[in-house]
């Protein structure tokens, strides 16, 4: 870079710094001038920062968005004070319910931010447990779809058909994973920069560490030496989770190299956002133009991470097993998440919109298109009536393909591995989304069972043990 171009681009960057800060209010000023200084003390001093290297994990969510802007804000205000400023890594996982529209979200923030020419800062995209450069028109994986579609449906019947593990255990177990390939990726990083609190991630510790022991695995005691052992503890109690679930047929993948540094370090700013309406900031609003997705899966929030999908199969699970319609099975969830809806600023017009046709269309289609997944099957999933020598196959055939009930008997033959007509075989496939070998193999398992109770005893439990993340 030549000497002009340097001046010039300097330029640019103070630029994109005083729009930036015109948006702070009095207290959002006040936390920048505290996270420079946590990111400074972090580096070791002032003539160090510019070999300080953080990453912030970025999914598209109100939370992350900010902490972003604010960590751009700091690094431009650090390189007007000093020769050289840390550098930022920006790293997104992205699962098969990743909309355009988040991608395009992303990629308008770092725009906004002037991310894409600068050297110093690193954009990345973690799919299917591959690092690549961020690209928000590259196409999904279709290999990363497959399995996801497969695990979800998996998940689904052992479960049998709890909502929310369902839509969240796949996502939530590549966590571990994820973090250790954008925590050691080409050279590492130094420290993970959080807005999220020690509550959230205290429960999303608590839930791993519950469906970890569920499936057999060895909980050690005591808590991680470092960030890098908890990262590496998440990825294996995944893998344990899979192991399970799959059982003989589990087809394991290559683990996250070693690497990076490996004394990692931790920089929470949850404390520093209590002043500020994150939902609401201009900073978020106008500067980034950050507009929620309604289909949007939010990792912080882990009650309702997907609100408009789980609308749409609490709608499928009033209609066939509680005896109600669809509209009062998403009425009744609306209900119940309508002020965390209302925070989230999902549209009033497409919540009133949920229960009717429009809404349920719009939702098939999205669980069509990114799950590869249409009702009958979710009904499916919703009934698992597979799981445990078929209990309740009879159940399932007579509420929803009454005209195979002739067929009972037959099936379980399929089930079992007997002898059986190929027809049968293609219809429990067909039926189920899943290849005949992974039907059987649930055939032989019991389920797993999910009690809501215990698990928040768990997590408020695991508040006094378990933080690990932010190091409280």
């Amino acid at each position: 870079m030549s000497a002009i171009h340097e001046q010039a681009m300097n330029y640019v960057y103070q630029q994109v710094l005083q729009r930036l800060v015109g948006y702070f209010t009095r207290a959002e000023r006040t936390a920048l001038q505290l996270l420079i200084q946590r990111i400074v003390v972090a580096a070791g001093g002032m003539e160090q920062v510019g070999n300080y290297k953080v990453l912030v994990a970025h999914g598209g969510g109100a939370v992350s968005s900010y902490t972003l802007a604010l960590l751009r804000a700091a690094q431009l205000t650090i390189a007007g004070r000093a020769p050289r400023t840390f550098h930022l890594r920006v790293a997104t996982l992205r699962h098969a319910g990743m909309t355009q529209t988040t991608l395009d979200t992303l990629h308008q923030g770092y725009s906004a931010l002037f991310f894409h020419d600068d050297p110093r800062v690193e954009l990345l995209l973690v799919e299917n447990q591959e690092v690549l450069p961020f690209n928000h028109r590259r196409p999904a994986s279709s290999a990363a779809r497959a399995i996801s579609q497969r695990n979800m449906l998996m998940i689904g019947h052992m479960t049998s058909g709890d909502i929310r593990a369902t839509l969240c255990n796949d996502i939530y177990l590549n966590l571990g994973d994820f973090y250790q390939r954008a925590t050691t990726w080409n050279g590492g990083v130094h420290a993970v920069v959080s807005g999220d609190s020690a509550r959230k991630q205290n429960q999303y510790l608590a839930w791993l560490k519950k469906t970890a022991m569920a499936a057999g695995a060895i909980i050690p005691s005591g808590r991680p030496v470092s960030l890098d052992v908890l990262f590496t503890r998440m990825q294996e109690w995944s893998t344990d989770c899979y192991r399970d679930l799959y059982g003989e047929h589990y087809v394991g993948t290559e683990a996250p190299g070693l690497g990076g540094h490996r004394h990692l370090a931790y920089i929470g700013i949850d404390d520093l956002l209590d002043d500020v309406g994150v939902d609401s900031a201009a900073l978020l609003t106008q500067f980034l133009g950050h507009k929620p997705d309604p289909f949007a899966f939010h990792f912080s929030h882990s009650a309702y991470p997907n609100p408009m999908l789980m609308a749409h199969l609490h709608g499928l699970q009033a209609q066939c097993l509680r005896e109600l319609s669809y509209e009062e099975g998403v009425n009744g969830f609306v209900r119940q998440a309508m002020d965390y809806m209302c925070r989230r600023q999902i549209p009033e017009g497409l919540l009133g919109q949920a229960s009717g046709s429009e809404g349920r269309v719009l939702s098939t289609t999205y669980a069509q298109e990114f799950f590869g997944l249409n009702e009958a099957q979710l009904t499916c999933l919703l009934f698992s009536p597979f799981i445990h020598h078929g209990e309740r196959l009879e159940g399932y055939l007579r509420q929803c393909h009454p005209g195979m009930l002739v067929a009972l008997p037959e099936l379980h033959n399929v089930l079992q591995g007997k002898p059986a007509a190929d027809m049968l075989q293609q219809w429990a496939v067909d039926a189920s989304g899943l290849s005949l070998p992974l039907l059987q193999h649930l055939y032989r398992k019991r389920p797993v069972q999910i009690e809501q109770g215990a698990q928040l005893r768990n997590w408020r439990l695991a508040q006094a043990h378990t933080s690990q993340l932010s190091g409280r």
